[in-house]
């Protein structure tokens, strides 16, 4: 409640707090592939406008981040996210089955607000780009079920949470190497109709009808330089998206998996870390000493009074 009150605030979109928050939220980048997150905002408008009375679980879709000052392709992607907002949040049709947000100027403040009230956490890498991240290790302590690759700390979190707790989609790193020498994006355009009609409105300037053009760069890159291989993996990645639909409709088994994540996120303090780069990278045992506040007075003299728990 809180969270929508702050967006109608913020955005002047009033939200359904019924619906299932769906966040990205990170440094906007094309391994990051908010892009194809863009992509299925797009597929799920379409579907809703080609069968209005059918059954859809109603989502908002919040993606936020920034990017790097000189990052065209970056920047881009931030213009077309807010193009689809305005076109979807506007149409009447939608109504409350689909709304967009780009949370504007990301930061700790405004994370405080979005994670803990997020239901599924966006993390959909391409496999073997992403070094690490901590913010999916922040939505699952939070009990965000997350949709991703097997990437970065996705992997370390499926181990701890089980398979059946978290929802995987799309190529691993051994695939994306045997699939890059022979891989032409094109082919998966041609192949989907959903993906191509979706890059066809990109490209005609369906959500940008006072600049058609726009949105070329993008078009050129998904269609002939796609080096994040994003069209390799919509497929799984849109079908992977109603697996969570269909879960969200059964609360009992949602809140069962928000449980198991929150219970499962225990290796991931930065004191068990700390513990591990002591011993592991340091080679050094930690110690159990406690440093006194800074308020607390010491004894002439002696620089540092260690104290044991």
């Amino acid at each position: 409640m809180k969270l929508a009150e702050y967006l109608q605030k913020q955005n002047g979109v009033q939200i359904n707090v019924d619906s299932m928050f769906d966040v990205q939220v990170k440094r906007i980048h094309e391994y990051k592939r908010q892009l194809m997150n863009a992509l299925h905002m797009i597929v799920l408008y379409n579907r809703i406008k080609s069968n209005p009375s059918g059954s859809f679980v109603s989502r908002t879709i919040m993606i936020g981040g920034k990017a790097a000052p000189g990052y065209h392709m970056a920047k881009q992607i931030i213009y077309l996210i807010n193009c689809i907002a305005r076109v979807v949040n506007n149409d009447p049709i939608v109504g409350e089955k689909l709304k967009i947000i780009f949370l504007e100027n990301y930061r700790v403040s405004l994370a405080e607000k979005v994670i803990p009230a997020s239901d599924l956490s966006e993390q959909i890498s391409l496999a073997g780009t992403e070094a690490s991240g901590t913010g999916n290790m922040k939505f699952m302590l939070n009990g965000a079920l997350t949709i991703g690759t097997l990437d970065g700390a996705n992997v370390e979190m499926r181990e701890e949470m089980g398979k059946e707790n978290i929802f995987i989609f799309g190529m691993t790193v051994k695939e994306v190497e045997e699939r890059r020498p022979t891989y032409h994006s094109i082919d998966y355009y041609e192949k989907n109709p959903e993906l191509k009609l979706a890059i066809d409105q990109i490209r005609d300037g369906y959500f940008s009808a006072h600049e058609p053009d726009a949105f070329k760069d993008i078009v050129n890159v998904l269609l002939h330089h796609d080096r994040f291989m994003l069209l390799a993996d919509f497929d799984d990645y849109v079908k992977c998206q109603e697996r969570v639909s269909k879960l969200y409709q059964d609360p009992d088994q949602w809140t069962k998996m928000c449980i198991k994540n929150i219970a499962a996120s225990g290796k991931f303090s930065s004191d068990r870390t700390i513990t591990d780069y002591a011993r592991d990278i340091w080679g050094v045992e930690p110690q159990t000493l406690k440093l006194p506040a800074p308020h607390v007075p010491r004894d002439k003299g002696t620089n540092v009074e260690l104290e044991s728990y």
